[in-house]
């Protein structure tokens, strides 16, 4: 097992001629590559209750048969971005290429997102590590391989955030984990996705899901935020500062984006984890990007110039994901 993890250096991703730019590389992604490769495999779905009287949805996808032995193969455990699901392009992606890699996967559900409404007063966020410390605990107990972990956007800050509060128990429930296009300065990527061009083509597509789940949560619970200045929203920020942070005790929106993001804290990782940012990310400004500076050695940054929010296509058209989660995973087992 390596001690320290080696840097990407030779990755040297450039985008296909034919998807250019960040916001191409982005949408294409998202649109236009489910079919073919990426169906759906066949998950098997397992539901957990919650200690808050709450549930969450997990899906599973064991690898084949193979000389390593269920017992003991890796297992990827890939937590979703803002909205996401086990269906998404990036996990069906992961997926695919966790089979390739003999490893187990599986992806948990964030409250609210696996296709039904959850049953407490709260829903999910970009900071809620315990949440993410919790799914790693459960899956350690059942788990005798190795465990790594990837998130993905939101999924990528929060898992930060529970490697940064674990500190060096961390290593317990994970070997090794990733953070790919996670928003670490919520502010600067809150207020971007807020205005302009990416309001939008992506704030408003978030919102056309999210909106109507709060207001299901309001259905629930009467009372708990205001209907209407929810109604009244326009972006992100309005959501935030209405409906997330009050359910999840934060100040309002702004309060909410500073003591959640992972950014400013990713010193105190003491577990190996690459963060993985395109520069070219129509959800997060290369200004709000770190630098290595005085990191750790544990953490590995990865900047490319291309790639948009979790996009990182390759080949000729029509083009495929394998490019990312191949790399991912061939880091990630350096710590097997």
């Amino acid at each position: 097992m390596s001690s320290t993890p080696t840097q990407p250096v030779a990755w040297n991703y450039r985008a296909p001629w034919w998807l250019p730019g960040g916001d191409t590389q982005t949408i294409w992604a998202s649109l236009f590559s489910a079919p073919g490769p990426l169906a759906p495999p066949p998950y098997r779905r397992v539901r957990w209750d919650t200690p808050d009287g709450d549930f969450i949805d997990l899906d599973f996808l064991e690898a084949a048969p193979s000389a390593t032995g269920s017992a003991q193969r890796p297992l990827l455990v890939l937590f979703h971005g803002l909205e996401g699901n086990s269906t998404g392009h990036y996990a069906l992606a992961f997926a695919q290429a966790a089979q390739a890699h003999d490893m187990d996967f599986v992806t948990p559900h964030f409250r609210g997102c696996s296709g039904e409404i959850n049953r407490a007063p709260r829903a999910y966020y970009a900071g809620d590590y315990a949440e993410i410390g919790w799914i790693l605990e459960r899956l350690r107990q059942t788990h005798k391989g190795a465990i790594f972990a990837v998130g993905i956007s939101l999924g990528g800050n929060a898992l930060l955030r529970w490697g940064q509060e674990a500190g060096h128990s961390a290593n317990t429930n994970a070997a090794a984990l990733c953070a790919v296009c996670a928003p670490l300065d919520l502010t600067a990527c809150g207020l971007h996705i807020s205005q302009g061009f990416s309001h939008l083509v992506y704030g408003r597509r978030f919102l056309q899901t999210m909106k109507p789940k709060a207001l299901q949560k309001w259905a629930q619970f009467p009372g708990l935020f205001d209907r209407e200045a929810l109604l009244r929203g326009r972006t992100l920020l309005d959501f935030d500062q209405v409906f997330t942070a009050p359910l999840h005790g934060f100040g309002g929106a702004l309060d909410y984006w500073k003591r959640a993001s992972a950014g400013p804290e990713l010193g105190r990782l003491r577990l190996p984890s690459l963060v993985i940012n395109a520069r070219n990310d129509p959800f997060v400004p290369a200004s709000s990007l770190p630098a290595a500076g005085s990191l750790p050695p544990d953490v590995v940054l990865w900047q490319p110039a291309e790639g948009g929010h979790v996009g990182f296509p390759s080949g000729a058209p029509p083009g495929h994901l394998g490019f990312l989660p191949a790399q991912v995973l061939g880091w990630l087992k350096q710590f097997t």
